[in-house]
């Protein structure tokens, strides 16, 4: 078994064995949120667009040259790729899709980023619920291309793509202050989602970075938090600092909430 399968095991062992669901949960927001949320077995509608959307993904075989300006792969050996590989191997499973849409549909997200499109997977499942807006940065422009073709295709109007690294596309359409400068009110997002640069360097820069776009009620969403022990060290980082209130662990997505009406609390959740 390779090392890092080895970690991520060992990672998901000990993940289990702290994990609960929402029976014992002292919170009555996180409680709400996780049967009325996590554990909505409704089906719905918007489940059909992301099952198609993947569905035509899967069937494309056209090669393209990726640009990774993350962590690497641990599957692909090359630059060029196949877009259906992509979305097999690189793109959030079904499931997650799924809790990505009821959880920006259950808190009612209006402005949503996304740092990190790929082949916008994860975008459609943020964008499939029209009455919010989605700002979304892919590094890669081929991957760009492919997103923006298909999101278009699926009618998915509402996502504003762009193109290039995070860091120089963010200084051009966010403010990076507290207060009012020039009349240009600070940027701020009701959910911010990181699935971008897995490293901890990476993942604790852009936190930082976009800190001031969170409000009161913003979640911020990391992807695989438990992806090596760089991104679980930026995990507690996270998790402790002063202005998170709750976090929950659900393994491959960590949640953090600015509540400020809340108590400080962890928890670790299956989802």
């Amino acid at each position: 078994m390779k090392p890092q399968t080895t970690l991520r095991l060992k990672s998901y062992i000990k993940f289990l064995l702290k994990s609960q669901n929402q029976h014992g949960l002292h919170s009555p927001f996180v409680y709400d949120l996780v049967t009325n949320c996590f554990y909505d077995k409704r089906r719905y509608e918007e489940y059909k667009l992301l099952n198609e959307y993947r569905k035509d993904l899967l069937k494309n075989d056209k090669t393209i040259q990726v640009t990774d300006f993350g962590a690497g792969s641990r599957v692909f050996t090359s630059d060029e790729r196949t877009i259906s590989a992509i979305a097999k191997n690189v793109g959030i499973p079904k499931k997650r899709a799924r809790f990505l849409f009821r959880l920006a549909n259950y808190l009612n997200c209006k402005n949503i980023l996304e740092l990190g499109t790929s082949l916008g997977i994860g975008t459609s499942a943020l964008a499939v619920n029209t009455k919010s807006a989605v700002t979304s940065i892919e590094g890669c422009p081929q991957t760009a291309d492919v997103a923006r073709n298909q999101l278009k295709k699926f009618g998915l109007s509402n996502v504003k793509l762009k193109v290039g690294e995070f860091e120089e596309i963010l200084s051009k359409f966010i403010v990076f202050s507290n207060k009012t400068t020039n009349n240009k009110q600070q940027t701020q997002y009701d959910l911010i989602y990181f699935d971008g640069h897995h490293t901890k360097e990476a993942t604790l820069k852009y936190f930082k970075l976009l800190l001031p776009a969170a409000h009161n009620n913003s979640v911020f969403i990391f992807d695989d938090i438990h992806w090596s022990p760089g991104m679980e060290a930026a995990w507690e980082e996270i998790k402790t600092h002063p202005e998170v209130r709750v976090s929950i662990d659900t393994f491959f997505l960590g949640l953090v909430f600015f509540r400020q009406e809340q108590a400080k609390q962890h928890f670790t959740i299956r989802l």
